[in-house]
């Protein structure tokens, strides 16, 4: 389970900083080069997600909770901004979801 969450982490990460970097190009003035790394991150990102040993669709649900959680920290370490309480509630209730996806029965 620890494999799993750090590996959902990284892709949380690639994710986010494949999504940030254009972010920063449009609304911030910042060098149009910016998209290299952003496309680069985004093949990263859709590459670890075929890492997940289960069901596609299963791993694109799981995910969007750590993505949460990982996208309130990014608020936090590198926009600057503390999380409120209402933000950490959110994160906690989408991580919990991810945990209830990941660690039901299977049958199959």
């Amino acid at each position: 389970m620890i494999k799993t969450l750090l590996l959902f982490a990284l892709t949380a990460v690639a994710e986010i900083i494949g999504c940030y970097l254009p972010y920063l190009w449009l609304k911030e003035g910042k060098s149009v080069w910016l998209l290299i790394p952003a496309a680069i991150s985004l093949a990263v990102f859709a590459w670890l997600l075929t890492l997940h040993p289960t069901a596609a669709g299963r791993i694109y649900a799981a995910y969007g909770g750590v993505y949460i959680g990982v996208a309130i920290i990014w608020l936090w370490l590198v926009e600057g901004i503390r999380p409120t309480g209402w933000d950490l509630v959110g994160a906690g209730v989408a991580i919990l979801g991810m945990a209830i996806i990941m660690c039901s029965p299977r049958h199959i």
